[in-house]
């Protein structure tokens, strides 16, 4: 029976391709000069700090600048509040999302059943699997969903005869 999986994955690789033109470009920065900002990737999260929230912003910037640049979808980033130190030293987190969040693969899953289509959804950890007797049923389902907008970037894989 056709099938295909529904997921919503970043490219670690490009993540950290933007995290390193990030730091040169901080390198290189007149108004980083001298200052203690720095760019740290830890798995799924990117943490920035710096003196203070000025630099942090401007910080926060270029990171999500640099991901957009290496077409990692700003959906699939989450950007946490500053947390200012009583000495006036700012930190910020951007976390990745990697995978389907429950109440969002039951979101894309009911919209799908909404279309009334013949084809059944199944959520599986954080991917979401659609399966059909009709290759033609899944194509309209990925056109259909294509064509919504969803809170996460979304990716069509595993695509089975």
């Amino acid at each position: 029976m056709p099938s295909f999986d529904i997921v919503s994955q970043v490219n670690s690789m490009e993540v950290e391709n933007a995290v390193n033109q990030a730091k040169k470009e901080l390198a290189n920065r007149y108004d980083f000069k001298g200052s203690q900002a720095e760019i740290v990737l830890e798995k799924d999260e990117i943490r920035l700090s710096a003196e203070d929230q000025f630099k942090v912003r401007a910080l926060a910037e270029i990171m999500l600048g640099k991901l957009s640049r290496r077409s990692i979808s700003l959906k699939n980033v989450d950007q946490g509040e500053p947390a200012v130190s009583p000495l006036g030293h700012t930190r910020q987190v951007i976390k990745i999302k990697q995978g389907l969040e429950q109440p969002v693969a039951k979101q894309i899953a009911s919209f799908i059943r909404d279309k009334k289509l013949k084809v059944t959804t199944q959520i599986q950890g954080s991917e979401l699997r659609v399966a059909s007797k009709s290759r033609d049923e899944l194509q309209t389902v990925i056109a259909a969903v294509r064509a919504e907008e969803f809170p996460v970037s979304l990716q069509f894989i595993n695509f089975r005869d």
